[in-house]
């Protein structure tokens, strides 16, 4: 006789596509006296109750395999019965497990392609093309225009109407901060038929940059042709420059610049460049400068993001803020600037005097915004433990274990315990529900029951809705007082380093001069200053985007101490270094004997006026002359 197998539980059936699931057959009449009393489930009956009973056993049933019915106590209906097998029980443990493994993101299948590029990469050449050409397009309006504006006015106004051209350089990148701020509100496809189904504060927003680019084409080509009609000098320019008086550092090049024929050529370019480079008291004037720049487009680069993070405020909000803060800050200090040095007609060095000053009274407010930093926001798993937890430093949870949830998904939630998640899924949320256009999660199984009930609707408690918690913190308003009041010192400084740039040099070198300024502001400022602030402001980041590959994204959550301490630090330091540059041009700067027989170096052939029969006209009578 060949031997009978037992029954196979199908709870137990390998999981492989090519074996079916199905109910086993029911054994053969002389295996079931071999078996324990059990119901034997079949296709055509399963397990109901009006099913024959088992013959008889000849083995006692034991306790703890007695076999029931479905239902609670003596409730025990017929309906139930088609569910007392394997099967059903498995059905019902999927939907409970289900119900408990809920969240709104699933699970992710680890396709990683990591040598595919993006069509769109080649654009990056592009932009960077773009920047060449602003660039190309706009240094020569703060280098040939700034000396022409020199030549063409006495030495007491140059100041002045230098110090109103800079601040209104300064308004335009301010009110790009504004209408930057406020593009951002419109998403990037700017399609008002189309209706997208994510906000503003959604970290998925991309608003839209483009139309910015658009406006400054737009207003720039307009002014190329009024702008293109002003002559190679204004009238009344031969009359101003006989009446200024050389304040050039004084070494041994002063015979160079008395020949007249001396820079008319291009081979004298070099020796050009190297008399400026030369010239003490011009390099540490410029290099001052540049250090300056560093600070100022660092902030102006990261200052939306510094007031995003410290404060809790939306990328746009920020950006407008930012923008509120540098344009009457900035454009203040550059007026004032010119205003002083105008108004006490100020020489050369008692310039340098007055820059040390204003470089000098930045710093010390500089030093102050250390203290209006904000503590750290209370983000669960990052600053603060998940509820029953103790440790810190990782967004997963028993809680959100098993909900498989993506850490490229980010979607800040605010919990009704008063702590941010990293999203609904990182929250252990299983339903969501729309109210007054805010999005609102229930049943978020990590959130604690503590502190404050958000509302409730059809007696469900919300346990989070979308969006950052708001900030604690109330340091903004102070913030930006001492802020503005560092922007301001730090331009009013501006306008008299440039006169003292343009007074230390000799006439014919104005042009070449601020050329040089500007080449080195770029190469030791304005290029290396977003990068050293950007990856100052990495390195305080605490929580990194990754994607289902491990590829390290944007950064999520920064520590807020450390990025005030970076940002502050290296801003004080380059202080220190421009006040230090400051001195020494005021130390190394020698200038022009006072004697009235000296040569004027400053005339359009460097000849002596004083020695011909007509004599220097004032200054004053020139002054009223050009108003006039």
């Amino acid at each position: 006789m060949e031997e009978t197998k037992g029954i196979d539980n199908p709870a137990f059936l390998p999981s492989s596509p090519k074996l079916q699931h199905h109910s086993p057959e029911p054994p053969a009449e002389g295996e079931v006296s071999k078996l324990p009393s059990q119901p034997i489930p079949s296709e055509e009956q399963g397990a109901s109750a009006s099913a024959p009973p088992p013959p008889k056993q000849e083995q006692t049933q034991s306790p703890e395999l007695e076999e029931g019915l479905c239902g609670w106590g003596n409730f025990t209906p017929s309906y139930l019965q088609r569910w007392n097998n394997p099967k059903g029980f498995l059905f019902h443990y999927c939907l409970l497990a289900l119900t408990q493994d809920t969240c709104p993101q699933t699970r992710i299948t680890n396709f990683c392609q990591r040598n595919i590029t993006s069509s769109l990469s080649v654009y990056l050449y592009v932009f960077i093309l773009g920047q060449m050409m602003l660039g190309v397009g706009g240094t020569p309006l703060y280098t040939l225009g700034t000396a022409f504006i020199d030549d063409s006015v006495p030495t007491h106004l140059s100041s002045l109407y230098i110090g109103i051209g800079y601040a209104m350089s300064v308004l335009g990148p301010a009110i790009g901060y504004v209408l930057g701020g406020q593009l951002l509100t419109i998403y990037i496809d700017a399609n008002l038929d189309e209706n997208i189904d994510i906000t503003e504060d959604d970290p998925r927003w991309l608003g839209a940059w483009w139309m910015g680019f658009l406006i400054s084409c737009f207003l720039g080509w307009s002014l190329i042709i009024p702008f293109s009609c002003f002559p190679k000098h204004l009238p009344g320019t031969a009359l101003v420059r006989a009446g200024k008086v050389s304040q050039a550092h004084q070494d041994e090049n002063i015979s160079r610049f008395q020949d007249e024929e001396f820079g008319k050529t291009f081979k004298d370019f070099p020796a050009s460049l190297l008399i400026l480079l030369k010239n003490p008291a011009f390099m540490c004037l410029v290099l001052s400068t540049t250090t300056e720049a560093l600070i100022t487009t660092g902030f102006a680069t990261f200052l939306p993001k510094y007031i995003e993070n410290q404060f809790g405020k939306s990328s746009s909000y920020a950006a407008t803020l930012g923008g509120i803060v540098l344009i009457p800050g900035a454009a203040l200090g550059q007026i004032l600037g010119g205003v002083i040095v105008s108004r006490f007609r100020m020489s050369c060095k008692e310039a340098m005097k007055f820059a040390a000053l204003s470089s000098a009274a930045s710093f010390l407010l500089t030093m102050t915004l250390i203290f209006m930093k904000c503590p750290n926001e209370a983000f669960a798993g990052v600053f603060q433990p998940y509820k029953g937890a103790e440790s810190i430093g990782n967004i997963t949870a028993p809680c959100n274990l098993r909900c498989y949830c993506s850490r490229s998904f980010y979607y800040p939630v605010c919990g009704r315990d008063s702590l941010q998640y990293f999203s609904p899924c990182i929250a252990g949320c299983t339903s969501s529900n729309t109210i007054d256009h805010q999005k609102v999660y229930y049943n978020c199984s990590c959130v604690g029951q503590k502190k404050r009930v958000l509302s409730t609707v059809e007696g469900d408690v919300i346990d989070a809705q979308a969006g950052k918690c708001e900030s604690r913190c109330k340091n903004l308003p102070i913030f930006f007082a001492f802020f503005f009041a560092t922007v301001m010192f730090t331009f009013m400084a501006g306008t008299p380093v440039t006169v003292a740039i343009l007074r230390c040099v000799f006439d014919r070198q104005h042009s070449l001069a601020l050329g040089v300024q500007f080449m080195l502001i770029r190469l030791l400022g304005t290029i290396p200053g977003p990068m050293i602030f950007g990856i100052a402001i990495d390195s305080s980041c605490v929580l990194w985007d990754l994607n289902d590959c491990g590829v390290r994204g944007a950064c999520r959550i920064y520590d807020n101490f450390k990025m005030a301490y970076m940002l502050v630090g290296i801003s004080i330091v380059c202080k220190i270094i421009t006040i230090s540059f400051n001195v020494f041009a005021l130390l190394l700067y020698k200038p022009p004997s006072p004697d009235k027989n000296e040569p004027n170096q400053e005339g359009d052939q460097g000849i002596n006026l004083e020695s011909m029969s007509l004599k220097k006209i004032p200054e004053e009578n020139i002054s009223k002359t050009f108003q006039n």
